[in-house]
């Protein structure tokens, strides 16, 4: 790291002063040796505010900015969830021809603890993903996507994301999948080698909004219980979901 000048600077008026109130010490008292006693008595002291300082104190207020930045970023999730995630998890959960194997665990419950969101998390991760991608109106999807592209490109920018690696994967698949769409002038007649490769970057993108959807419903169930409760009833993976109260 390059010391800058004022750094520099600063620490040699730091000296000065602290030379000039020795000076002081002695013209009042006129004791070398209390002098020379209290200066080792500090310096014996000094890795010990070090260590207060630089690691208890610096790793607490580290916590704090890193929740703080969390918060921040779940407020990100949320938008995207709220205007793209939701749609478009829904989107894949039609295309995939085993759905009904995760259906129980994506279809989540105010009781659910803990244990139940790490229980469905096994059984996720477990799954193939493999979508119908010849069931998809795929100049439809391209069409989505790219009315999404936009609001997509502006949550990539938020310096917030530095701190969520694996939302901002989730991001890049999708981008990509638009990407991939956009990029081919016609949809029709694709080879099946081309075919099997738009269906490689859905099930990548499918995926990973899948796993960010349920750690996004772990968040509002511990810390906001009224979103949660809107969440759960516009669950995208859940047939009989109903925004209704019933």
């Amino acid at each position: 790291m390059k010391i800058q000048k004022w750094q520099i600077l600063f620490g040699v008026i730091l000296i000065w002063i602290s030379a000039m109130l020795y000076m002081l010490h002695y013209f009042i008292y006129r004791d070398v040796h209390q002098i020379f006693f209290y200066m080792l008595g500090n310096v014996a002291f000094l890795p010990i505010e070090v260590l207060l300082v630089t690691l208890i104190i610096h790793n607490l207020l580290n916590v704090r900015e890193k929740k703080s930045k969390m918060a921040k970023l779940n407020m990100v999730v949320g938008t995207f969830f709220s205007d793209t995630g939701a749609e478009l998890a829904g989107r894949f959960y039609k295309l995939d021809n085993e759905s009904g194997k995760i259906q129980n665990q994506l279809v989540i419950k105010d009781d659910w603890t803990k244990e139940n969101f790490l229980s469905a998390v096994r059984v996720l991760r477990k799954h193939e993903y493999n979508l119908w991608i010849d069931m998809a109106d795929l100049e439809e999807w391209r069409n989505y996507l790219l009315g999404k592209r936009k609001f997509l490109m502006r949550l990539l920018e938020n310096p917030n994301l530095l701190e969520h690696d694996n939302f901002t994967d989730m991001l890049w698949a999708i981008f990509h999948l638009t990407e991939e769409l956009i990029q081919r002038k016609e949809l029709a007649g694709l080879t099946q080698v081309d075919i099997n490769h738009l269906a490689g970057d859905m099930k990548r993108a499918y995926k990973a909004v899948v796993f960010e959807w349920i750690e996004y419903m772990k968040h509002l169930k511990k810390s906001y219980p009224y979103l949660f409760s809107l969440a759960m009833r516009t669950n995208p993976f859940n047939p009989d979901a109903s925004v209704y109260v019933k």
